[in-house]
Parts: C-alpha cells; sequence; structure tokens
C-alpha cells in the first residue's frame, strides 16, 4: 500500500505521528539530507536513544525509511504528495530556523567532510606495484579503439596511480585533487614517468581552476575511482562529475559495491560502498543515460582488496 493509501485509511494515526515537534524537526532536516541517527541527535541536541525512538515513531507512521550501512543507521524522508506531510515539513522547517538546527546541518556535513580530508593530507603513496614494462605499449595499442580520447579528467587523482593508464590513451588529462599532499605524489610520478600530457590542478570539483583546465567542451571521459564513498554527498559528486563532461561524454566510477566491514572508516570512508540502486539514482540525478553497472575483479594487493568493487559507465545527455 502506498503511502497515500495508508493514511487515507488511518488519519488519526498521521495527525498522531505529527503533533510532536522533535518530530517535525526531523522530518524537515531529513528533507534536506540523509542522515545518521547519531547527527540527528547531535542536530536535535537529544541523547541518541532519544533520537532513536522518535525515528521509530517515524518510520512506523511510515514518513521515514531506515537503511543500514554497517553499524549506522541512515534515516531518508519517504516521499509523498500528501498535503498534511508537506505542511509538517513546514513547520518542522521553520523550528530548525528558529532553533538554528539548520546552521547546525551545514556543520555537521562539514565534519564529515573535514576527516576526509585530514586523512588524505597525512597519507602517503601506496606500496608500488609495478605494472608490466610493456604496459606503454598495451594501452597505444588500445587506444585509438576508443573514439573520443582528446581529454580525460581524474577526479580524486590521489596518488596519481591512474595516470599511468590515462595518459597513454588520451591526447590529455587533467588530474584533479584537493590534497596537496596527494598531489604531490602525484606530481613526482608524472616526473618520474615523463607524463608530459597530464596537467594537475589543486581544488575541488567545481573549482574555477578546475574548469578553466578542462575548457568549455568538457572532458570525453570523466574517471572517478575510489572518490563517491569519502564523499560527503554523493549525488552532488556525481553530478559535479557530470558537469566536467563533454556533452555526449562518458563518466566512468569505480568503487565499492555495499560491504559491511566498518575497519574501513579508520581510512576516512564516509560510506562502505553502494548498491545498484543508489549508483542509478545518482545517475538519474546528474542526467546521466545509458546508464551499466558492472561487479569487477578486485585488486590482489591493499587494504581494500577483499571488498566487493564494481565500475557504473553512464553517458551525459547530449543538451544536459
Amino acid at each position: 500500500m502506498t503511502l497515500e493509501g495508508l493514511f487515507s485509511q488511518n488519519r488519526w494515526e498521521l495527525y498522531r505521528a505529527l503533533a510532536e515537534p522533535v518530530r517535525l524537526r526531523i522530518l524537515a532536516l531529513v528533507s534536506e539530507e540523509e542522515l545518521t541517527v547519531g547527527e540527528l541527535a547531535e542536530l536535535l541536541e537529544e541523547s541518541q536513544p532519544n533520537a532513536s525512538r522518535y525515528v521509530a515513531a517515524l518510520k512506523q507512521a511510515g514518513l521515514v525509511t531506515v537503511r543500514k550501512q554497517g553499524q549506522r543507521s541512515l534515516v531518508a524522508l519517504r516521499p509523498t504528495d500528501d498535503a498534511v506531510v508537506s505542511d509538517a515539513i513546514e513547520s518542522g522547517r521553520t523550528l530548525c530556523q528558529n532553533d538554528g538546527s539548520f546552521e547546525r546541518l551545514a556543520e555537521v556535513l562539514e565534519a564529515r567532510d573535514r576527516a576526509s580530508r585530514e586523512y588524505f593530507d597525512k597519507a602517503h603513496a601506496r606500496e608500488a606495484f609495478g605494472p608490466p614494462p610493456e604496459l606503454a605499449a598495451y594501452l597505444a595499442a588500445l587506444g585509438p579503439l576508443i573514439e573520443k580520447r582528446s581529454l580525460a579528467v581524474d577526479a580524486g587523482t590521489g596518488d596519481g596511480s591512474l595516470l599511468e593508464v590515462l595518459s597513454h590513451v588520451f591526447d590529455r588529462v587533467v588530474a584533479v585533487d584537493r590534497s596537496e599532499a596527494q598531489l604531490s605524489i602525484a606530481r613526482a610520478r608524472t616526473k618520474a614517468h615523463a607524463l608530459r600530457n597530464v596537467t594537475l590542478v589543486k581544488g575541488e570539483l567545481d573549482a574555477r581552476e578546475v574548469r578553466d583546465a578542462v575548457g568549455k567542451k568538457g572532458a570525453d571521459v570523466v574517471f572517478a575511482v575510489r572518490l563517491l564513498h569519502h564523499a560527503s554527498r554523493p549525488s552532488d559528486v556525481v553530478k559535479a562529475l557530470a558537469s566536467l563532461a563533454a556533452p555526449g561524454g562518458s563518466v566512468v566510477i569505480i568503487d565499492y559495491a555495499h560491504h559491511d566491514d566498518e575497519a574501513m572508516r579508520d581510512q576516512a570512508d564516509l560510506w562502505l560502498g553502494f548498491d545498484e540502486s543508489e549508483l542509478r539514482s545518482f545517475a538519474r540525478n546528474a542526467h546521466l543515460k545509458n546508464v551499466h553497472i558492472t561487479n569487477i575483479s578486485q585488486p590482489i594487493h591493499g587494504p581494500d582488496s577483499h571488498l566487493p568493487w564494481q565500475v557504473m559507465v553512464g553517458k551525459k545527455e547530449e543538451h544536459g
């Protein structure tokens, strides 16, 4: 039964669920962003058990969804066209504006991002397992099979490990990262391997410096390898990736499928991978079409070699 159908039969349950101001504030907050119960407790200035009870009442009423990510529970607003619910959310927004909850929401999201920044500012290069010496020849042979290969963007390049591949396939590569510590490693890599067609840019994906380096036409392919699970707002990152692609260009995302290894949070992983429906939702919001999602073999080495990996490829709409 739909939410509207449920409430058409039991309107009194809906009114009871919306009678508590704290629940209204929760509805307003999760209408802005999917939040953990812990984050809601911080925003509401309530204990986590109290926040859990408020969320449980809203879930029972069918107003929110709760999904597990490892040990964390993420709360999101359940979409509805019910006028009473819409009015309740607006009332909750007023309460959140008056008590400063919306201002604290920005701080909570920034805290998500801060952990990732601090981790990568301290990170060192990954252990190097050298590619076969004939790699450049293999890639040069495969390159012409790609129809458009004037420009590639490596978003969140990190230590630049992908650049040794892209530089042999594309005429030009723009590698972007917001961490100077990571870019210094990538810079040393490009110098050591004489990757002269690579431009390194420090900044966020939507920064002017990045736009200028990519140019007005956009990139033929935008790559994001193991970037999304570090993003405080993954859907916004996919939109930013799509904005860097040329009309008809491709966005390639390589990241973890959903898993339950909480230990990965020690590496600044905000999300324990993504399931296919989440990736397709991100792609839809970014106006990507012809989306293909495929499971890929795990890497041989590294602390994440035990995790399930996947690749998503989508095309930017010609007039998107």
